[in-house]
C-alpha cells in the first residue's frame, strides 16, 4: 500500500476557503472553454473529493473519477447522491496503471504536478478519448517551489505554458490553448493557475 499523502486531510479538505475558491475558479473557466454535453461520459483525473466534478456533474451524462487516495475517494463517494449524473469511482494510480476506457473527456484539477512523466499521461489521455474527445487540464504555472508546504509527492513546480502545451501537441493533440483560470491564494503569495484545453 502507498502512502495516501491526503489520509490526514481529506476530511477537512474543503474546510480551506481558498481552495474551494479556486476550483470553483477552474470550474468557471472550463465550462466557459470546453463545449460539454449530456450524451457525454468524462474522467476526472485527481478528482479528490470531487470538488470539480460536482461542478461539471450537471452538464454531462457520467463522471470516472479516478484517485490513487482512498480518503478522498471515501469523502467523494458520500456525494453520490447529490450529483446531477452518474458517478465510478476508480482507486488507481493512472501513472502506473494503464486504463482501457474511452471517454469523451478528461478533466483535471491541481494533478500535473503529481505526475513525474507527463508526456506519458498525454499519451494515454490521448488513447483514452475518442475521435473529437476533449482535454481540459488546470494546473499551476511555474512557481518557486513553495506552493506545496508540506509532502503530497510533487514532481514539478507547476509548469510553463508554452512547454507543456507542446508536450500537448507532440502526442497528438490539436487546438491546444492556455488560458487564466485562478490565482490561488496562500497566506505566504498567490499563485496563477492556468486551464490547457484541446482536442483528439
Amino acid at each position: 500500500m502507498e502512502k495516501d499523502y491526503f489520509g490526514h486531510k481529506a476530511e477537512i479538505y474543503e474546510q480551506d476557503r481558498n481552495r474551494v475558491e479556486n476550483v470553483e475558479n477552474i470550474a468557471k473557466t472550463l465550462l466557459s472553454n470546453v463545449q460539454l454535453s449530456k450524451d457525454m461520459h468524462i474522467m476526472d483525473f485527481g478528482s479528490g473529493t470531487g470538488l470539480l466534478l460536482e461542478k461539471v456533474a450537471p452538464f454531462v451524462k457520467k463522471i470516472t473519477a479516478v484517485d490513487i487516495s482512498p480518503s478522498m475517494n471515501n469523502q467523494l463517494n458520500e456525494k453520490r447522491q447529490s450529483l446531477e449524473c452518474e458517478l465510478e469511482i476508480l482507486e488507481l494510480d493512472l501513472s502506473k496503471n494503464k486504463l482501457d476506457r474511452k471517454f469523451n473527456g478528461i478533466i483535471s484539477s491541481m494533478t500535473m504536478h503529481h505526475v513525474e512523466d507527463i508526456k506519458t499521461m498525454f499519451a494515454d489521455f490521448y488513447k483514452m478519448l475518442n475521435f473529437n474527445g476533449i482535454i481540459a487540464i488546470a494546473d499551476l504555472d511555474t512557481e518557486d517551489g513553495s506552493f506545496h508546504t508540506e509532502d503530497t509527492g510533487a514532481f514539478h513546480f507547476g509548469f510553463d505554458r508554452g512547454e507543456i502545451s507542446e508536450i500537448a501537441k507532440s502526442v497528438g493533440f490539436k487546438n491546444v490553448k492556455t488560458t487564466l483560470a485562478s490565482i490561488v491564494k496562500k497566506p505566504y503569495g498567490e499563485f496563477p493557475a492556468f486551464l490547457l484545453t484541446g482536442k483528439k
